[in-house]
């Protein structure tokens, strides 16, 4: 069976909701802070499905053992937030993962050539292969940040098919290059949208989300 990428947009009413505030122009940055947090704990949530490692034990209740499925402890989670941006939804998804280890990955984007470059790189120099990553990063509009960043983790020994990227808006370019390279990922988002414009920002998209986050 031929490996491809897959990209999911739950149907959560709640992530539809939020993703309509954070593309409102109007909405002021104290609140579209709110939105991209919101968004980041709904869909770490939807990514967390059937990816957390789990071990099976028993537990005693109050009056008898039963069967009980807990998170296993000894498999390390790392999230990697793409600075600025991913930093908004960073905070939502530690709600849910907790126990997680936090590499930051700084890139700015050359917006004449469009091609990112790393100016904070806090990732180790070897990860644990069975180490389970989820990327935050809300805008995958030409895919040079976050083709970046998976070529950083892979060569620190990340696998793909463990890897989950989070993100709010994403587009085909930005899928298109993921899905040549790295066939076994999984991408979660609110929603696609099909342009990127010449200034490489996704259209109707909602706009600079570093921007737009911090105020600035």
């Amino acid at each position: 069976m031929t490996v491809q990428l897959r990209v999911y947009v739950p149907p959560h009413p709640l992530i539809k909701h939020w993703l309509a505030v954070a593309r409102d122009a109007a909405t002021p940055s104290v609140l579209f802070r709110s939105a991209i947090t919101e968004l980041g704990r709904w869909l770490t949530y939807e990514a967390a499905r059937e990816w957390l490692p789990t071990l099976e034990t028993t537990v005693q209740t109050p009056l008898e053992t039963c069967p009980a499925t807990f998170i296993n402890p000894e498999v390390p989670v790392a999230v990697v937030p793409i600075l600025r941006a991913g930093l908004g939804l960073l905070e939502g998804a530690q709600t849910l993962l907790p126990l997680a280890s936090i590499y930051h990955l700084g890139l700015v984007r050359d917006e004449e050539t469009l091609e990112a470059r790393c100016y904070l790189n806090k990732l180790p120099e070897k990860f644990d292969p069975q180490t389970r990553v989820l990327i935050t990063d809300p805008m995958l509009a030409t895919g040079g940040s976050i083709m970046r960043a998976m070529a950083e983790l892979t060569q620190r020994g990340i696998d793909p098919e463990l890897t989950r990227i989070v993100s709010v808006v994403a587009a085909p370019p930005a899928l298109q290059k993921l899905s040549a390279a790295y066939p076994g990922l999984i991408v979660y988002t609110a929603t696609i949208d099909e342009i990127v414009n010449d200034r490489g920002f996704i259209v109707p998209g909602l706009g600079d989300a570093g921007d737009r986050i911090f105020g600035t």
